[in-house]
């Protein structure tokens, strides 16, 4: 008797255009019960970024293309309060829904209140939460993302847990040897964001290099750039 083939669920991942939902997709891809068929991520529009990670759309776009996947921009205005937030991601959850999706994926390790947020918005839709790293060791994670050729630098820093002279860094076991005691090797308690630009989920290398460096709203950002021909 042949064994019944499972249906891949039609996916969306969460991406941030750092290293977590980077490996998030590279997880994903190895699963025969999910196929990932877009990017979502929301957009500054007043500086044109993704939001938090402060990385350049033209940027954002190259990581898409090399990932193979369509990538969803979801503007959302600067400031945004939560009850801005929540409209402009329920717009969303509705296009998805209209589309086929049957669940988000996303690269939270171990923050039961982000986990619970994101359960919350989408309970009743129809739309699954999915979170591909939950609970994997981060030191032990950093190390497979390092392993496997993960490629990444530090584009924001919360200078209240780690050195402002982070940003720009390459993401690498020297950097992590650096971080404070206490701090979370892949960042996860906020202590900065990332840009992958190469890794096993790209099928190639987004050139890029550290220019302008600054502080905003109490954090600080480098501003990555595209290394050009």
């Amino acid at each position: 008797m042949s064994k019944p083939v499972s249906k891949s669920r039609k996916t969306l991942l969460s991406w941030s255009s750092g290293k977590d939902s980077a490996w998030s997709l590279y997880v994903l891809r190895s699963r025969d019960d999910i196929e990932v068929v877009g990017l979502l991520t929301t957009i500054n529009e007043k500086f044109e970024r993704v939001a938090m990670h402060a990385v350049r759309r033209a940027l954002l776009r190259a990581q898409a293309e090399a990932a193979g996947l369509p990538l969803w921009e979801i503007p959302i205005p600067s400031p945004c309060s939560n009850e801005q937030y929540e409209a402009v991601m329920t717009k969303t959850i509705e296009r998805a829904k209209s589309e086929g999706i049957e669940a988000i994926a996303f690269g939270d390790l171990y923050l039961e209140d982000i986990r619970a947020y994101r359960e919350k918005q989408l309970g009743g839709t129809g739309i699954e939460p999915i979170f591909p790293l939950w609970l994997e060791p981060t030191d032990v994670l950093a190390e497979k993302m390092l392993d496997a050729g993960v490629q990444a630098h530090v584009t924001c820093v919360d200078p209240k847990q780690v050195p402002s002279e982070l940003a720009g860094r390459r993401w690498d076991r020297a950097l992590i040897r650096e971080l404070p005691a206490g701090a979370d090797p892949c960042g996860e308690n906020g202590e900065f964001h990332t840009f992958v630009h190469a890794g096993p989920m790209l099928d190639r290398d987004i050139a890029v290099e550290p220019g302008e460096v600054v502080t905003r709203d109490g954090f600080v950002f480098a501003d990555m750039q595209p290394v050009l021909d």
